[in-house]
């Protein structure tokens, strides 16, 4: 028991001095930080973060510009031939359609007019 009295007063103390700092804001904070290292490396800290900044901004503009570039010329490039290469599918099966309506359901599958279901020959076997 008295070693649970003895950590929960060395609780209560550690609490208590906590309270005893003032609160600093994150700015006071940062401005703390900042000292602590010499001039030099902070400027070249900062140069390089300016250049980070830069370079992310010039990779963003480029990119940008990439996705517009690439998307507009498979608009006017691509799509014609896409939608040329449906109209040519759906005018085959609109034959084709046609084609098993006139001649039977057997037509539609023989491919065209004529070609692979010739009439049997009379007299062979």
């Amino acid at each position: 028991m008295a070693e649970d009295e003895i950590a929960a007063r060395a609780i209560e103390n550690e609490v208590e001095d906590d309270d005893d700092y003032e609160d600093e804001t994150l700015a006071e904070r940062l401005v703390g930080l900042a000292e602590m290292f010499p001039e030099g490396v902070r400027s070249k800290t900062a140069t390089a973060f300016e250049y980070s900044v830069l370079g992310l901004k010039k990779a963003f503009d480029f990119g940008r510009s990439t996705t517009w570039i690439v998307s507009t010329s498979f608009i006017v490039l691509m799509l014609p031939v896409i939608f040329e290469t449906e109209m040519a599918q759906m005018e085959q099966a609109q034959l084709q359609k046609q084609r098993q309506i006139l001649l039977g359901p057997n037509a539609a599958s023989a491919g065209p007019a004529g070609i692979g279901m010739a009439p049997p020959v009379p007299g062979a076997r």
